[in-house]
């Protein structure tokens, strides 16, 4: 049997609001929903679920791989909305996109403080 990503739970202190905003920003499809999850479904059957867990949490870093057309498409949504990012993890270069790898990516936080970030071509 192969090995496929298949889901994960993102912390929030508001799902829906940020699954919303993944929804806006990512192009992704609303997925059934249930128990304390709210569900988004990404491309190759990658669904997110966000939750608010019972105990403080510390954001963590999500990555997307992008095609060019999203990208753009996501970059303006971000500009539009005066959403604070990045071309560094650092945060020392705001504003900006970065031309790593042959490609282009950008950072930026979501909603509940989880830190992500859109690249066009893959690390490797």
């Amino acid at each position: 049997m192969s090995i496929t990503f298949n889901h994960t739970i993102i912390a929030t202190t508001d799902p829906q609001s940020t699954a919303q905003f993944y929804l806006d920003v990512l192009e992704a499809t609303m997925a059934p929903s249930w128990g304390p999850f709210v569900n988004i479904q990404l491309d190759d059957h990658v669904m997110l679920q966000f939750a608010s867990p019972p105990v403080e949490y510390h954001p963590q870093h999500y990555a997307f791989l992008v095609d060019d057309a999203l990208f753009d498409r996501a970059y303006d949504r971000i500009r539009s909305r005066d959403i604070e990012h990045w071309a560094d993890p650092q945060r020392t270069r705001p504003g900006e996109t970065n031309t790593e790898h042959d490609g282009r990516g950008v950072y930026f936080l979501d909603p509940g403080g989880n830190y992500l970030e859109l690249i066009t071509r893959p690390y490797f």
